[in-house]
């Protein structure tokens, strides 16, 4: 049965191509059209679709009161359109916080090297966000630490109904191995996933972390900024020959690679422009291939949810030089790519819910 997607754009244009684009696939449907949020609320709640695709400004009501009045009414898996500026970008997170899955930029031409691989991408993404059929409740909108007396858990989880495996419902005991980095890869689904760990991370942590999204340019300064307001670590968009120092997480930026040089607990970061035949800029992973041949086996890496399988080759070289490495489970991933090709190759020796990576991770590396 074909996957049922409402398209929503107040530009007559934008609604035209995407629904051609999705119609080319057998296996999606564009059932319905909107012009503005209200329509996009209202035809949501009438024709059910299987996923929206959403603009973020558009007239009488924008996309992301849209999103939220959606996430209230009648839970869909949104994909938002944005554009790639840093007001974008911003809007974009907002979107994210109100319940959307995931984004593409609007341009085509900005994410893919040739118009029939942005048509397959934009097709995978419908595909893959509309398997999660089931959501947690509304999320508040996200309050900046900095500007809040004490943390708390900002974004819930997603669940799917159908759990490829039992749910652990209490950290994995400490191993008592000693660490220096702790990395963290993800794609589809990132940007929740991220600040759901790195807001139960505290300030005191004892450990170095690097952070590898699959994101824009454009956008990982945004996202840096807003992961450092929320987080009681630090967190910055990493520039070439920052020094990795504890408590602090480095966002490798958008369209550049993240690498290692000199010794543990003198590390550097290099930030390069990396190979045009390489998939992802950032790739997972590259910085984890790099993290090896530094760290060796003191690294914790932690594998979240994303579409294809990114990371399972760095983690790979990681393990074979002793290194631990978690996958995140397949009940709370938005899209069970990354962790499973990781879960998959028997590289990984947990596979935790969103809900307990954070408070695992410091138990097994201290704080």
């Amino acid at each position: 049965m074909a996957i049922r997607v409402l398209v929503v754009d107040d530009s007559s244009f934008f609604r035209r191509r995407v629904s051609e684009i999705l119609n080319q696939d057998p296996l999606l449907t564009v059932v319905d059209t909107a012009a503005n949020g209200q329509e996009a609320v209202e035809k949501a709640k009438s024709l059910r679709p299987d996923v929206i695709t959403m603009d973020i400004e558009m007239p009488v009501m924008d996309g992301i009161s849209a999103v939220r009045a959606i996430m209230q009414q009648s839970p869909t898996p949104v994909l938002m359109f944005s554009s790639l500026t840093h007001e974008g970008a911003r809007a974009t997170l907002d979107a994210l916080d109100a319940g959307a899955m995931d984004f593409l930029p609007k341009r085509f031409e900005d994410i893919a090297r040739s118009k029939e691989e942005a048509v397959l991408l934009l097709q995978q993404r419908v595909k893959a966000i509309a398997r999660r059929r089931t959501f947690a409740s509304p999320r508040p909108l996200a309050t900046p630490l900095r500007e809040r007396p004490a943390p708390s858990a900002l974004l819930a989880e997603r669940s799917t109904p159908t759990p490829a495996v039992t749910e652990r419902r209490t950290p994995p005991r400490r191993s008592g191995k000693g660490y220096q980095l702790l990395a963290i890869g993800t794609s589809t689904g990132g940007p929740v996933a991220l600040q759901k760990v790195l807001t139960r991370l505290p300030a005191s942590f004892p450990h170095p972390i690097v952070l590898i999204q699959h994101m824009p340019g454009t956008f990982t300064t945004a996202f840096a900024a807003r992961l450092d307001g929320l987080c009681q670590i630090r967190v910055k968009e990493a520039e070439d020959g920052d020094q990795l120092r504890p408590g602090h997480a480095y966002l490798a930026p958008g369209g550049k690679q993240m690498l290692f040089e000199g010794r543990p607990g003198a590390a550097r970061l290099r930030i390069m422009e990396g190979n045009d035949k390489v998939n992802y800029k950032p790739c997972v992973d590259i910085t984890f291939a790099s993290a090896a041949k530094t760290y060796g086996g003191n690294v914790l890496a932690v594998v979240l949810t994303g579409m294809g399988a990114d990371g399972r080759e760095g983690a790979r070289l990681l393990k074979e030089q002793g290194a631990t490495i978690w996958a995140q489970d397949e009940e709370s991933c938005v899209v069970y790519g990354m962790p499973q090709a990781v879960a998959k190759a028997g590289i990984a020796s947990e596979s935790l819910p969103l809900s307990l990576i954070g408070e695992a991770i410091v138990g097994e590396m201290g704080a």
